[in-house]
This record gives structure tokens, sequence and C-alpha cells, in this order.
């Protein structure tokens, strides 16, 4: 592609000068001049300007939409050739939630690294909130996060369904019980994640549509990871609210015991979050792969 057609993508997707500027690392004229030239090509202005914020034209529409599909040919090209010559190579980074980085995606990376070697992907993990930030500032190409919440500038896909679960140890008193009220969800002795963390949001989100005030619950302790939270339960008479993909082991083996809340449940997804604007070929890859994952 021309580099005036990059210059107008980026524009496009950022309705901003400055911030294509600042994404192309070149200065905020030279960006105003390759506009102007690809004005001057098509006899056309491609942006209007209402008060301090700039718009497409409807020819800027059809130029964008048009360069998109051209842009990506382009990608799919470098790709197919890099599969005729085994070339595809490159680095990534995932930023991960800590329940999505410890029991999700390790087996995902496996798979993809075992088709695509010379890829190499280096996973940053936290709580969903962190890992959105580090996306923000650039230092993740994508994040894969827990929450509900939407921050802005990102826009989000969902890859998976989860389920936030009620368990108990086995050697809680609670452990013989085949289900528990919403009020024993409301006074029992409870264990959760750190704020920030995506699960703590879903978990307050689901209670305040119970309508449980979520101040109110007995809430022992906060820990910072779904494994601290196992551990914690192997002498702790109380309950805890962690992803069934998390326990799956500990159920089969009969170390924590679930139980079944009266009328309640917590279904959530696991979403990639991403900025708008280019994608390199090798995130492209990845994020269809885990897209068709079969988990």
């Amino acid at each position: 592609m021309d580099y005036r057609d990059s210059v107008f993508l980026t524009v496009a997707e950022n309705l901003s000068f400055s911030k294509a500027a600042e994404h192309l690392n070149i200065s905020q004229p030279a960006v105003t001049r390759h506009i102007k030239e690809m004005e001057e090509r098509y006899s056309t202005n491609l942006f209007e300007r209402k008060g301090n914020k700039i718009y497409l034209t409807k020819s800027g529409e059809k130029a964008y939409n048009a360069l998109k599909q051209i842009a990506q040919q382009y990608r799919e090209l470098d790709f197919e050739i890099g599969q005729i010559h085994s070339s595809l190579s490159g680095e990534f980074k995932i930023g991960a939630s800590s329940t999505i980085s410890q029991y999700v995606i390790p087996k995902v990376i496996a798979s993809f690294h075992k088709r695509y070697p010379k890829v190499q992907i280096i996973l940053l993990n936290g709580n969903s909130f962190e890992m959105e930030t580090l996306l923000l500032n650039n230092q993740v190409d994508l994040a894969l996060v827990e929450n509900r919440s939407s921050q802005s500038g990102l826009k989000y896909k969902d890859f998976l369904n989860d389920e936030l679960i009620v368990v108990t140890g086995a050697n809680s008193v609670y452990a013989k019980r085949d289900y528990i009220s919403r009020d024993d969800l409301s006074q029992l002795p409870i264990v959760l994640r750190e704020q920030g963390s995506g699960t703590l949001e879903v978990i307050k989100a689901a209670l305040s549509k119970q309508g449980i005030n979520f101040e109110n619950i007995n809430t022992l302790i906060h820990l910072g990871s779904t494994e601290s939270i196992k551990n914690f339960l192997m002498d702790f008479d109380g309950l805890a609210i962690v992803s069934a993909k998390a326990v799956k082991t500990e159920l089969f083996l009969k170390s924590l015991i679930k139980l079944e809340v009266s009328g309640f449940t917590i279904p959530r997804k696991f979403r990639i979050a991403y900025k708008l604007g280019h994608k390199s070929r090798q995130v492209e890859l990845f994020e269809n792969f885990l897209l068709n994952y079969n988990f």
C-alpha cells in the first residue's frame, strides 16, 4: 500500500491528526500533508471538521472501506507467502487476567507454538484492570480479561464462557450441605479476590442483581489469586466464589465441594480486549487461533 493510504487509515480510525501522528511516529504537519495529497488525488474532501472534532465525509467513508479491504488483502498475502517459505516469525505480548493466565491460556499458547514455532509470545499476568491499563499504555498487544466493564478506547470480543461457583473446603463444616440459601451467602464467612479483579467485579454485579448488598456480606479476607484462595479453603470454615475452570481438579478430587445456591448462578464471558487500529499479522493470527480453539 502507498504510505499515504496507511496514514489515512490511521487518521480515520483515530479521528484525530495528533493521535495518528503519535501512532505513526511522525509529525502532525506530515500527517496533514499526506491527507491533503490524498484529497488532491481524489479531488474531494475526505474529512470534515465540526468544532474540535473531525469526521469522515461520504467520500472518506468509501475510501476507508476500500482501503481496509486492500490492507487486509496485503496482510493475507504476506502471511500466505510467509507460510510457503515457513518464515512466519516475530514476537508479541499478551496480558492475561489471573484466572485466564493460570487455567485457560497456557494450553492455547502451547498449541499455537507447535503450529507456529518461530512466533514468540510473551505472557504477562495480573488482574483485569491491570491488563487493560497495560494495553492502553501499549505495553501489551492484546489483553484477555474476565471483567464486565469496558474501558474507553478499547474494543472487546467474547472468546469463552465461564461460570463463577460457590465452593467450600472438604473439611469445612459446610461441606456436607448440598446447597445454601441466598441468606447463607450473605451471612456465612467468605473469602474473595482483591479489588481490581474481574472476578470480584462480576461477583458484585451478580449480588446486586439479586438484591444483596456487597458491603453487608461477611467477607473475611480478600486474596490476590485463585490459588491462594484454594489453599486458604483447606483450613477455613467458610465459602469462596471462584471460576469453575479454576477448580476442576479440586472438585474431581473432592478436596473442594461445590455448593448450589437456590435461584442463583453467575455466568460470565472471558473476553479479548484490543485497541483500535493496526494489528500485526502475528496478533491477528493468534486471535483467530484463539477464537477457533476447541476448549
